[in-house]
């Protein structure tokens, strides 16, 4: 079993409302874990959302509750239909992730029988705002995400795995169950980068110097990105048309194997120049050998298709065309980490340390 560090987080929430709800003597603290439980989020600025929203939901279900009672009491049927006017009124708000909470306010607070009706309320709400705060207390100071580390690695382990399965494919190594099996594996890999990379973005920086550094790295995740489904788009057509490539002249064939590992060399390098653990100036010259070799795969290939009789190249030309985008993907993201690398000289030496990725 693996503890992550929500897991850590949901529990250290819990506690901390519990001992803040003895400390101000409040009774029933579990109220409060229960909330504490329903408020924790993935970052801070989900978290800090979340506090907004909640209160809002838990003053609506907090005021119907009230009004309800004193009016009518707090029989099961009174109960229920204040429940769904509390969430009918949360929906019409767009306020649909606090309907949970909400409703447990709501039940908390009418279930009293005690005739001091308001000030136990009160109380109960307090309560469910505790454990919200609390919730909130320990995502800002307990193992605060840091969603960049996470980002960058998750797009180097998926580029290696795609890089690896195209090396294998065009030398024909690969087995054809297995990489269709990894294929999915990259596709959800794929989607979780896009969760990674929302979170990231949701992060909000503090000091005002640091906000164009951020807004440039946001550009250049995202064309990392970019450039990773590419590679993945590839792959994929690569292992669709491994048949007819296999038919090719033997030239082009040599072409294209040559081509393929300049540019998955070339994108290995990109990811390691961000990192700054080789030098910038040393992809230059792989970046005059990749056009080099763009210009005679094309050429090669034009006059192959144009062959009399030769009804394969509208199977092959999918695959040479994502060839050239993975290409030109490549030259723009390496544009804008030279762009990066020479104007953010202070961030140059980035905080990415090695770490698994769940």
């Amino acid at each position: 079993m693996k503890l992550g560090a929500r897991m850590i987080k949901t529990g250290l929430a819990i506690t901390m409302a519990i001992y803040l709800a003895m400390f101000f003597n409040l009774s029933t603290p579990v109220f409060a874990a229960i909330a504490a439980t329903f408020a924790i989020q993935p970052s801070i600025y989900r978290s800090y959302q979340t506090i907004i929203e909640q209160a809002q939901g838990n003053i609506i279900g907090a005021f119907f509750a009230i009004v309800w009672v004193l009016l009518l009491g707090n029989s099961p049927f009174v109960i229920g239909f204040v429940v769904v006017i509390v969430i009918a009124v949360n929906l019409k708000m767009k306020n649909e992730k606090t309907i949970p909470l909400a409703i447990v306010t709501v039940i908390v607070i009418m279930e009293s029988q005690t005739p001091n009706f308001i000030s136990f309320a009160m109380g109960r709400f307090l309560l469910i705002m505790l454990g919200v705060v609390s919730a909130f207390l320990v995502n800002l100071i307990f193992m605060p995400p840091k969603y960049e580390t996470k980002l960058y690695f998750s797009i180097s382990n998926l580029t290696d795995d795609i890089i690896k399965w195209i090396r294998m494919i065009i030398r024909h190594a690969s087995d054809y169950s297995a990489i269709k099996d990894d294929i999915g594996t990259m596709k959800e890999n794929s989607f979780k980068m896009d969760q990674l990379y929302l979170l990231y973005k949701e992060d909000r920086t503090y000091f005002k110097n640091n906000q164009f550094t951020k807004g440039r790295k946001l550009v250049l995740y995202r064309q990392m990105i970019f450039t990773t489904k590419k590679s993945l788009e590839l792959l994929r057509s690569l292992h669709r048309h491994e048949n007819e490539m296999l038919c090719m002249p033997e030239d082009l064939q040599h072409l294209i194997t040559e081509q393929l590992d300049c540019l998955t060399n070339y994108h290995e390098q990109i990811l390691l120049k961000y990192t700054g653990k080789i030098r910038s100036q040393h992809s230059v010259g792989m970046l005059d050998e990749l056009c080099e070799n763009k210009s005679s795969l094309m050429q090669s290939f034009m006059s192959y298709y144009t062959t009399p009789h030769n009804d394969q190249w509208m199977q092959l030309f999918p695959v040479f065309a994502l060839i050239i985008d993975y290409s030109d993907q490549l030259e723009h993201l390496n544009r804008l980490v030279e762009s990066f690398k020479n104007h953010h000289t202070d961030d140059n030496e980035l905080t990415i340390k090695e770490q698994k990725i769940d």
